[in-house]
């Protein structure tokens, strides 16, 4: 029976290269239809045929304004009975307005995931009790709610006084009970942890591989944890301050379909979210979480968050681009900073997916400062 069945795949090859010797444009056009009919199947099938994974609950990712003009990343997730926060920046004196906000949320006082996505001041000063210009210690994130798991950044150049701040509050967390891992340790599911944590019925939150997790960087931003939300079939992408090299790594390593959200990477900057990334994800919608305009570093005005190159890239695949804190001096008055869109809170439930913002949901490409101070995108126009 074997002999029989490898008589008829040499014959049936034999006569394949005959009439591709004898007829080669027709084999061409043969083999065109084939491709065709493969990809078309492929398309019918993802739309009208394959599974989706049911939508169950709610899911929202609340990106909140700190309290000052510094650029700095602090983001609340609600998914079912889980409260996740991700960083806890920009300054120490953004705790009271993390803690205000999430306390709406927040019943029991517990935070069952805590992710801090690299050793930065504006992404963990919230997590010590003081930090380079505040001498004096206040209540940190720590202090103020049970901590259940705590999940961060398994490289760092930093010696800073609140990175070691942050290790002090962070052990004193894990004395009161809460369970450590770094972003490694989940990715390879050692130790008890674990790649993909389940948050209820059609909810989970990935920790991605990053190359940079077992290799040195000068760029303490490549660092960063990277986390994938899945709420059913919509997806919601974090990658914190991570770098163009880091970001190609990513997209080497993964193949993304559409996601539903992307927070722009480094707060807008021209470093981060760049094509290779932004080419295979995709974003529908796009968040950045910066002080628009505020030029802490001495930037050139084209590159201040968010930046221009980064304005240029993003046009590409979205206009729904939303930014939380305005704090250019010739818009904010005698203040410091205000209100962009203020706190943005990205919904997801069985109806779709809501944007809700508590000062105002106008996009970046039609606030005043963006038509003052950026040139928009022929994507835009």
């Amino acid at each position: 029976m074997n002999s029989s069945r490898k008589y008829v795949k040499r014959q049936t090859k034999k006569a394949v290269k005959k009439v591709a010797k004898k007829h080669p444009v027709l084999t061409f056009f043969v083999i065109l239809v084939l491709i065709a009919c493969i990809v078309g199947g492929y398309f019918v099938y993802n739309k009208y045929f394959k599974k989706k994974v049911p939508i169950v609950g709610e899911f929202s990712v609340h990106f909140l304004t700190l309290g000052n003009d510094y650029a700095g990343d602090s983001i609340y997730i609600k998914a079912g009975e889980n409260d996740i926060l991700i960083d806890a920046g920009s300054k120490t004196d953004s705790v009271d307005d993390i803690s205000n906000y999430i306390d709406q949320y927040v019943s029991d006082n517990t935070l069952e995931f805590v992710i801090a996505t690299h050793a930065d001041t504006d992404h963990i000063a919230g997590f010590s009790n003081r930090d380079s210009t505040n001498s004096s210690k206040t209540q940190s994130i720590f202090d103020l709610y049970v901590c259940k798991t705590i999940i961060d950044f398994p490289l760092t150049n930093k010696t800073t006084q609140t990175y070691n701040e942050y290790l002090l509050e962070r052990e004193d967390e894990i004395k009161e009970g809460a369970i450590h891992y770094n972003a490694l340790e989940c990715y390879k599911e050692q130790n008890g942890a674990k790649r993909v944590y389940s948050l209820g019925e059609s909810m989970s939150m990935e920790i991605l591989y990053n190359y940079y997790y077992e290799h040195p960087s000068d760029k303490e931003n490549n660092y960063s944890v990277c986390l994938l939300f899945r709420h059913g079939d919509k997806q919601f992408l974090f990658t914190g301050d991570l770098e163009k090299k880091g970001e190609e790594y990513l997209a080497e390593k993964y193949n993304f379909t559409q996601v539903d959200l992307f927070k722009a990477g480094h707060h807008g900057s021209i470093t981060s979210s760049n094509e290779v990334l932004l080419n295979e994800i995709q974003p529908a919608i796009c968040v950045v979480t910066c002080s628009a305009g505020e030029n802490t570093y001495g930037a050139a005005q084209e590159n201040i968050f968010p930046s221009q190159e980064f304005i240029n890239r993003i046009s590409e695949w979205t206009e729904s681009v939303y930014v939380t804190t305005l704090g250019d001096d010739d818009f904010t008055g005698d203040k410091d900073f205000m209100d962009m869109n203020g706190n943005v809170i990205i919904s997801s439930t069985e109806k779709g997916i809501q944007v809700i913002c508590s000062n105002n949901s106008t996009l970046l490409k039609d606030t005043e400062w963006f038509k003052a101070r950026r040139t928009t995108p022929p994507k835009w126009q």
